[in-house]
């Protein structure tokens, strides 16, 4: 009996000793992710200093170009968004976003290791040479782009207004490999390129980026239209690569109530989420309005159109957009430098993931980029109204542009519908 008591009296004392233990311990258990930082970050010291000590070319294995050229490889093998940025890529980059820099005018993204064509942007020298979506990058002046990292292939892409830079791209479509030399310029994006009445009563507005004064001056175009008594809209957002978070809810803000959800992130943790809510610029408008996308519909311009598709305030008209829905943060490092990490993803009001999926249309229509091409010609070129002066300056007859038509039907179809059940209730009450 005695020695029961004893066990139980050391179990007792045992027990709260581990308790003791595990209540002092667990602080340090919490930095065991630390440790494992700490014990790869002395692997890596540890390799660096092998090749700067043993490597053949001293100048090669410089310590501050390892690190960089580590740093870049690191970064890239978690996604094709993020990004270390070295102070002349950081610059640039800068300068895209205040809409206005050097270059051809073109959005690229790499893609399974090939760098592919977003969009070409609206009046610029690739547009009018011909670059398509969807046409890999293969050669810059004539060096190949597959060792190429996003910062260096785009340094090579712009440069100084006036000076030349020949592009070997590989057409996916039609299997040949073009070579397209073209003439930098500064670059002004222009985010509404085309407003107008299409028809009695439906407006179109042509949105090409998501800028800093895209808001404004889609809401001044709206304001435009409704003024020539537009009824309904069609929003063209084909070829555009996207841009500001900000800017695309402002385009949405119009059609969205005060405090309704617009789009919202979710990041690694549960608490990440932030959301985005129609403002104090909220109009709550009712219009019909039609979306026309294709694959070259990118970033913020896919959150406009899924914001409204998700919430029943228009119809989709095209093919499935791009699926670049990833949120990228830029943070700030020493000597100018930067790092552009991918820290969430972007969500529809109900919950549909944009990133890698894209926007359904619930209207499909596939257009070859070859006909794309020739309806984007005629918009540049419309002082040649006549057909047949239009074939004799550039070999062909003008195409229909089938989307438009497909969405300006929509509208109509919806118009016919709302006066229809109009009726029917004015009928109905009419009834004793």
């Amino acid at each position: 009996m005695f020695k029961r008591i004893q066990v139980i009296l050391y179990g007792a004392v045992l027990g709260v000793a581990l308790a003791v233990a595990v209540t002092l311990l667990r602080p340090a258990w919490s930095v065991w992710p630390d440790r494992d930082l700490g014990r790869n970050t002395e692997y890596f010291r540890t390799v660096l200093d092998l090749v700067r000590t043993n490597y053949v070319d001293g100048k090669e294995a410089d310590a501050d170009r390892l690190t960089r050229a580590a740093l870049d490889g690191m970064v890239k093998s978690l996604d094709p968004h993020s990004e270390f940025m070295r102070a002349d890529a950081y610059r640039e980059l800068r300068q895209e976003m205040d809409g206005r820099f050097g270059g051809i005018g073109i959005q690229v993204e790499q893609r399974e290791g090939k760098v592919i064509v977003v969009a070409p942007i609206a009046d610029t020298p690739g547009e009018r040479a011909g670059i398509r979506r969807a046409d890999e990058i293969v050669k810059i002046d004539g060096q190949s782009t597959e060792k190429l990292g996003m910062d260096k292939l785009i340094d090579r892409l712009r440069g100084k207004p006036g000076t030349k830079v020949t592009v070997t791209l590989f057409r996916p479509s039609t299997k040949a490999s073009l070579d397209f030399t073209l003439v930098r310029e500064i670059i002004q994006v222009e985010s509404v390129r085309d407003v107008r009445m299409v028809e009695s009563g439906i407006g179109y507005i042509q949105l090409t980026q998501f800028g800093d004064r895209t808001g404004e001056e889609f809401k001044q175009a709206l304001k435009q239209l409704r003024s020539q008594g537009a009824k309904a809209l069609i929003l063209d957002l084909r070829n555009n690569p996207g841009g500001l978070l900000d800017a695309a809810v402002a385009v949405a803000e119009p059609f969205f109530k005060q405090g309704e959800l617009i789009v919202y992130t979710q990041g690694r943790s549960a608490g990440s989420r932030e959301e985005w809510r129609a403002g104090s610029a909220a109009g709550g408008m009712s219009m019909p309005v039609a979306v026309l996308v294709n694959s070259g519909t990118a970033s913020a311009a896919e959150i406009v159109a899924g914001a409204l598709k998700d919430t029943g305030r228009a119809v989709v008209v095209g093919e499935t957009t791009f699926g670049k829905g990833s949120v990228q943060t830029l943070f700030r490092l020493n000597d100018g430098e930067a790092l552009r990490l991918t820290t969430a993803h972007y969500f529809t009001p109900s919950g549909l993931i944009i990133h890698e999926k894209g926007i359904e249309p619930q209207v499909k229509v596939t257009v070859s980029p070859e006909d794309e091409a020739n309806v984007r010609l005629q918009r540049l070129r419309r002082d040649l109204a006549e057909p047949k002066e239009f074939a004799a300056r550039f070999g062909f007859e003008p195409v229909a542009d089938r989307p438009l038509q497909v969405a300006t039907d929509v509208l109509k179809g919806v118009d016919l519908f709302v006066a229809r059940s109009r009726e029917e209730t004015a009928g109905v009450g009419g009834h004793p």
